[in-house]
């Protein structure tokens, strides 16, 4: 059949590269399954693996988008529990900023009908980190002050959300004004906006230490690294636990030693793909838990906008310059922004 792509043919630190290509898919191989895409979330990995900085590296030409839902059109030989019509989401490395994929059975859910392709398609990565991180790495208690960082990207607002969910008092970090009233919208307890004037990230401990009657925050999500995280080393609670996710100022920080010892406190690096390929039970665990949180509406992914699939380009440029508020999503095959289904 025919259908349309965005293709990656060369290693480049542009993005401008990808072209929209019309192609043949062949049917689904065994085990395989071709969906008819609806909505794929646009991932920094997505823009690293077009500039060859990711660690995995897909054969060319490839078309980015690793997380994808929308409708089976054809099953292979040998897939029995799933039928053309099924709504579904998948998740691959790459793939999905195409009209129509052939993925591994073992990749695909079905999608209850209440949830949407969008955010459907926005859930997995993010909410998989956040849960891993704050559930696996940092045993977070409801009676515990949680601060985030970076908290209006997707990987932070999940991990906000979940804060929530698992009852926690969740203090929110952002770096516009804008961002900081999604956050408020969203339910958490205090938002911080640490940009200060000069434009160096910082300037939340104070603040932080006043929300918590001086005590500092029990658990730390930090995807930002660089200032950030020797700031949030001195808005710790007594025993807290400092999650480093990434590094997302672009700068390595490196940890003082004389405040983890007074303190007691500990610094634990989260990588929620390395926790399933070492315990793969824990890692399926992980998926079938977050899964089921969307499924009952107990997680709440954010779609700041949805781009066509012409428009592939133009959602990787928001996502580069840090203008997207938690999730931007390609949509494809008549699906309309906004819409429910």
């Amino acid at each position: 059949m025919k259908t349309r792509s965005f293709l990656c043919h060369e290693i480049a630190d542009s993005i401008d590269g990808l072209t929209l290509v019309e192609m043949t898919l062949a049917d689904p191989a065994p085990g395989e399954v071709q969906i008819e895409i609806k909505a794929c979330a646009v991932n920094f990995p997505d823009i690293l693996m077009i500039q060859g900085r990711y660690q995995f590296k897909p054969p060319m030409p490839f078309a980015p988008g690793g997380e994808f839902s929308g409708l089976v059109s054809k099953v292979g030989p040998g897939v029995l529990h799933l039928k053309a019509g099924d709504r579904v989401v998948a998740g691959t490395r790459f793939g999905g900023f195409s009209e129509h994929a052939n993925v591994p059975v073992e990749s695909v859910r079905v999608l209850p009908e209440h949830v949407s392709f969008a955010k459907a398609a926005g859930y997995a990565t993010a909410y998989l980190t956040a849960y891993v991180a704050l559930k696996v790495r940092g045993q977070l208690a409801a009676s515990e002050t949680l601060l985030v960082h970076g908290a209006a990207g997707g990987v932070g607002m999940a991990a906000a959300d979940l804060g929530q969910y698992f009852g926690a008092r969740v203090i929110a970090t952002a770096g516009t004004d804008e961002k900081l009233r999604v956050l408020e919208a969203r339910g958490v307890d205090g938002v911080i906006n640490y940009t200060q004037a000069d434009g160096r990230l910082g300037g939340f401990r104070e603040t932080v230490k006043a929300l918590t009657d001086g005590n500092g925050a029990d658990v730390i999500f930090d995807p930002v690294g660089g200032s950030v995280f020797d700031e949030s080393m001195r808005c710790i609670n007594w025993g807290g636990r400092l999650l480093s996710i990434g590094f997302t100022s672009g700068v390595w920080p490196k940890a003082a030693v004389n405040h983890i010892l007074i303190k007691q406190i500990s610094v634990i690096g989260v990588r929620a793909g390395e926790i399933g390929r070492r315990d793969p039970a824990l890692g399926q665990a992980c998926r079938d838990a977050v899964f089921q949180l969307l499924c009952d509406g107990l997680i709440d992914p954010y779609i700041h906008k949805t781009y066509p699939l012409e428009d592939g380009i133009a959602a990787m440029t928001s996502l580069q310059s840090r203008a997207v508020i938690g999730k931007a999503v390609l949509t494809m095959n008549g699906y309309e922004a906004g819409s429910t289904a």
